[in-house]
């Protein structure tokens, strides 16, 4: 299958859980002999073109068209901060560079053919939407968000573009059952939805990656000693429920006095979040306000005790699986669209951490306690964890449904033709 994949986030352009989702599943796609091409923004200084591990890709550069804006763009952009609109104008540009690189470059001039092209979240529906409509291929559409889920109502402007790219759609694929149900309320085709979960990559992040002598070592680097660790990793934004973890730890602290909270990521709400350390619990966090690369967040997760997660809206955590195949028991947020509480069982035999509600800084107090001052209950649930990730969550079973998924917009495509 040749496959035209257009993605906002991919190596070495990282903001969060999508860039390794698409770095993972197209070396999985190579590995089975398909061949795909990629087209992902240019960060700045990265070349137009381009090998990445045996996989071709197209990052074209993006011009400053700021100052002419205001007549491209619709009315609520415009309301956006500086900043806003100008990434607004940015991801514009790539789309619109993307999908002529594809049609007319690589098609039209090069004279080569795909059998498919997808688009993953708005940031690259409209390309998808052109290639598929310049080169009447084959569309798939993978919704890992929504913007109403994000936001709480959001963009009018980037509502639209989902929307008629999940009408544009041959197929459209989600990571939960959870971000599906989401999907059919806001009025997508339930018909036209598969479920396809994310994955983890089962030999790189295992329990027995690391020796307890290397591991203490890792945890008089990070800072944390000899005392329990908890463990945040991913963005700081407000769907995160950081701020409610913070705000569990003098709870915590009240029955485990010396656990050390380790939060790992960067974000829009870093200045509130270092505020409220301040406020709350100064001498038992550690903050690192950066993104960090596999192999260090590999470390962090060997080092911690039980790792938390409290997002009020998670359609999948990948962070969480992370943590789950290293072994470690979690704490994730349960309301709202989160497919954390597919991820995660919480009880009986199989249960491999705890669902809380992510704005009670109580209930998620009470099941981290309950790990940290039970360390064979943790040992179980980490084992149980690993082992779900196993039968469920790794990225060759990811890729296997997600090919099914293409092969059937392909076929639906061809019927349409005939």
């Amino acid at each position: 299958m040749k496959i035209a994949c257009m993605v906002d986030e991919y190596p070495p352009y990282f903001l969060g859980g999508l860039g390794t989702y698409a770095m993972e599943l197209s070396r999985q796609f190579v590995r089975m002999g398909h061949e795909i091409t990629v087209f992902s923004r240019n960060s700045g200084d990265d070349p137009p073109q381009g090998i990445w591990e045996g996989i071709e890709v197209y990052r074209p550069y993006l011009m400053n068209f700021t100052g002419v804006l205001p007549i491209v763009v619709p009315p609520d952009v415009r309301k956006w901060s500086p900043r806003g609109q100008e990434f607004f104008q940015e991801t514009l540009h790539y789309n619109f560079m993307a999908a002529s690189t594809l049609v007319n470059q690589i098609v039209r001039v090069d004279g080569r053919s795909f059998d498919i092209v997808v688009a993953h979240d708005w940031l690259s529906a409209m390309a998808g939407i052109m290639a598929k409509r310049n080169l009447n291929l084959p569309f798939v559409f993978h919704f890992h968000a929504s913007e109403r889920g994000r936001t709480g109502n959001g963009s009018e402007t980037v509502k639209e573009i989902e929307r008629i790219a999940a009408f544009e759609a041959d197929r459209i694929i989600t990571v939960s059952y959870a971000m599906r149900d989401e999907l059919v309320r806001q009025g997508v085709r339930e018909k036209d939805i598969r479920v396809v979960y994310n994955g983890v990559d089962t030999q790189k992040y295992r329990p027995d990656r690391y020796s307890a002598d290397e591991i203490q070592a890792i945890k008089e680097e990070i800072g944390v000693g000899s005392h329990p660790m908890i463990l945040y990793v991913g963005r700081l934004t407000w769907t995160k429920g950081v701020d409610s973890l913070i705000r569990a730890m003098p709870i915590i602290l009240a029955s485990v006095p010396d656990a050390k909270l380790v939060i790992l990521g960067s974000g829009e709400e870093e200045q509130l979040l270092g505020h409220l350390v301040v406020c709350q619990c100064a001498d038992a966090v550690i903050l690192n306000l950066s993104y960090v690369e596999e192999e260090e967040r590999i470390r962090y997760y060997a080092a911690c005790d039980v790792a938390v997660f409290p997002s009020k809206y998670e359609p999948f955590g990948i962070a969480a699986t992370e943590a789950m195949a290293m072994g470690k028991p979690v704490v994730v947020g349960g309301r709202g669209t989160s497919g954390m509480r597919e991820q995660v069982i919480c009880a009986g035999r199989h249960a491999c951490g705890f669902h809380i509600n992510p704005n009670d800084p109580q209930d998620i107090a009470k099941f981290t306690v309950r790990l940290l001052k039970d360390a064979d209950l943790g040992e179980v649930v980490g084992r149980a964890a690993r082992k779900r990730v196993e039968e469920h969550f790794t990225w060759d079973l990811c890729a296997q449904r997600t090919l099914d998924v293409y092969r059937e917009a392909i076929e639906m495509h061809r019927r349409k033709q005939q």
